[in-house]
């Protein structure tokens, strides 16, 4: 009988890495379709980024997810982009193809993928708070699939400027920005309404977004990319308005079943991931 104990690898170089639970959510998925994957979560400085990648190449690791504050500086260690996150300008996941490391944004295809399950994006408006990292991910994949229009409402009008030039640019779709310095009325011909601040994560979960609530209507689909608490306070008052509502805990399930059918090919199951990390926040 031939028994084997060489692992596939594939793990995240970020820095802190501790309060991290991808490695719970990857890992989770593995077992239950019989992997004989790891997923190893990596505390990488800065300084070590480059060796950190070296080392991966040199491990054979099929992959590695990048979190902060490497997702910038990775490109330059990697052989290629994919298509947006060459739009985006920032990698969360390395991917080896034919013995080269090619970066990826999975950040803003699993916002998408968990978009899709309610409403297609295609030819309508969306508004969205922020323009962090995370936002500018989770807008240029709105629109590069077909988004007409979006609305940036950031308070920073330089940062927010810089993101609306990039979807001017380089997407189909039309960009404005509107500068956060009141109570932002939702105009009403928006279908799709997105918190892609960090207002309401835990532990400040009594934070309020800065909206007038009675501008948004149960047409509109709202979304918050915030994973802890996954019903933040703004999903719960949308949700009381009637509105379809999509969460935080969906983004990140869907980035990491993004994840691994890049490094497996796998289709794994969201639901053992989301009960793996719903099980994490709980407690």
């Amino acid at each position: 009988m031939s028994r084997h104990f060489l692992s596939q690898l594939t793990g995240s170089f970020a820095m802190p890495a501790a309060e991290n639970p991808t490695v719970a959510m990857v890992e989770a998925a593995y077992q239950h379709h019989g992997l004989d994957w790891r997923y190893i979560n990596c505390e990488v400085s800065p300084e070590n980024l480059a060796d950190s990648v070296r080392g991966a190449r040199a491990m054979g690791w099929a992959g590695f997810n990048c979190s902060l504050p490497h997702k910038v500086n990775v490109i330059d260690y990697l052989d290629g982009l994919g298509t947006s996150a060459a739009v985006i300008g920032a990698v969360n996941c390395a991917v080896r193809r034919d013995g080269k490391f090619i970066g990826e944004n999975t950040d803003g295809k699993g916002f998408l993928q968990s978009l899709m399950t309610v409403i297609d994006p295609k030819g309508i408006k969306a508004v969205m708070f922020g323009a962090g990292g995370a936002a500018r991910a989770c807008a240029v994949e709105m629109a590069l699939s077909g988004l007409s229009e979006i609305t940036i409402v950031n308070r920073d009008a330089t940062r927010g400027q810089i993101l609306v030039d990039l979807i001017n640019s380089k997407t189909p779709a039309k960009a404005n920005l509107v500068v956060w310095d009141h109570a932002f009325h939702v105009p009403a011909d928006s279908a799709i309404v997105v918190n892609a601040t960090s207002i309401g994560l835990y532990p400040d979960i009594d934070a309020r977004v800065n909206v007038e609530m009675a501008s948004i209507t149960p047409s509109m689909v709202v979304g918050d990319i915030i994973p802890n608490p996954p019903r933040t306070l703004f999903i719960r008052e949308s949700e009381a308005k009637g509105c379809r509502v999509i969460d935080g805990l969906g983004m990140l399930v869907n980035q990491g079943v993004i994840g691994i059918k890049y490094w497996t090919g796998l289709d794994v199951d969201a639901d053992v991931m989301r009960r793996t990390v719903e099980e994490i926040f709980a407690g």
